[in-house]
């Protein structure tokens, strides 16, 4: 199957990449979000990048969706092969402080996996993540690349408040809250770092799809002292961006 080109709503199109959702689905996505973006298409207002998707947002008071679509068939000509993508995202190191009233269900996981708590964490820590996709929340990073042994189902019943910075699991998925929420991921602990800065011009989020992520544990002690600097959301996003700019 080849990808297809449709509208899903006045001023939205959905371009479909067939496929496995893996990690070269994901740099393929990013590659033609990229060679969108370079042709600067008049009306086109945003590019948002799924799991085999890109979303792309328009208005139609400037360019017909014929026009858009003929366009976008011509750009997408240029598909670059999943095997001949290269680029590699930035590398983020974020620091999570584990179990307790932090990670109120790492307990039950553990349990659930026949596991302790530390080989939870250990296996939870072990990965490079990659970010596939922002969404639910301003800034929530689905992360891919958890270690199997450690899936699990999200909660049969949501909570009505997960705090923000609380890291989750749900199935085969990891990610970050970035504010005070309902949520129905499993919570292991949670991370002080600000994942937006909604003072900050231009991009205020830290995470973008395609970065890579290891996560690293701290002591509850670390993590006050990280907590008192979020305010400065700029000045500690420079501390866990590892690789790249």
């Amino acid at each position: 199957m080849t990808k297809t080109i449709a509208a899903i709503g006045d001023g939205v199109i959905r371009i479909h990449f067939p496929g496995e959702v893996n990690h070269e689905m994901n740099f393929r996505i990013q590659s033609n979000c990229e060679l969108i973006h370079k042709e600067h298409i008049n009306g086109v207002l945003e590019l948002v990048p799924g799991y085999h998707t890109i979303t792309l947002y328009y208005d139609p008071y400037q360019i017909r969706f014929q026009e858009l679509e003929y366009k976008l068939k011509n750009i997408l000509e240029n598909d670059v092969s999943p095997k001949k993508v290269q680029k590699q995202g930035r590398l983020l190191r974020i620091p999570v402080c584990y179990g307790g009233e932090l990670g109120p269900d790492l307990s039950r996981v553990a349990k659930q996996h026949h596991l302790t708590e530390e080989e939870v964490i250990k296996r939870h820590q072990q990965p490079e993540y990659l970010v596939y996709l922002l969404g639910f929340l301003p800034g929530f990073p689905y992360l891919g690349g958890l270690d199997q042994s450690i899936a699990t189902s999200r909660l049969e019943e949501p909570r009505t408040k997960t705090i923000a910075g609380s890291v989750g699991i749900a199935d085969a998925q990891t990610g970050i809250y970035p504010l005070t929420s309902p949520g129905g991921w499993n919570i292991i602990g949670n991370s002080p770092i600000p994942l937006f800065d909604a003072e900050k011009k231009g991009d205020a989020f830290l995470f973008h799809p395609g970065d890579r992520v290891k996560f690293y544990e701290i002591s509850e002690a670390s993590y006050s002292e990280f907590m008192l600097r979020r305010e400065t959301p700029d000045s500690v996003w420079k501390e866990v961006i590892i690789h790249g700019t």
